[in-house]
């Protein structure tokens, strides 16, 4: 077994700087934004210092494929066979969660403003 040394200097020069390549990560095929309709509403837990029910549906969406998205906001009234707005967006402390519903468009209404007391 013979060992390979350092490149040298000129050898360094000529290749210019190693980068490593990175597969595309395109969740929706390039869109910004997908419709999709809701297949079952989930509660996920996040990963391990923190501590939630973080709310999700499963969705099956236009291009077909069936993803798991976030729905942002305090409260919401998502069943079987609503339809949501999808766009990039990854929650990080729940792992497999890539995107996120958006609020006031189709079946998905506006947070409700808590009353003061």
């Amino acid at each position: 077994m013979q060992k390979r040394g350092m490149a040298s200097l000129r050898q360094m020069h000529r290749t210019g700087p190693h980068i490593k390549v990175r597969p595309e990560r395109r969740i929706l095929d390039g869109n910004p934004m997908l419709k999709g309709v809701v297949l079952k509403t989930l509660i996920k837990k996040p990963k391990k210092p923190n501590s939630a029910n973080r709310k999700c549906v499963l969705v099956r969406l236009s291009n077909g494929k069936e993803m798991v998205a976030y729905v942002p906001g305090i409260g919401h009234n998502l069943q079987e066979h609503n339809i949501v707005l999808v766009r990039v967006g990854r929650l990080q402390d729940v792992p497999g969660v890539k995107l996120k519903c958006i609020r006031g468009v189709y079946d998905l209404p506006h947070v409700i403003k808590q009353k003061q007391v």
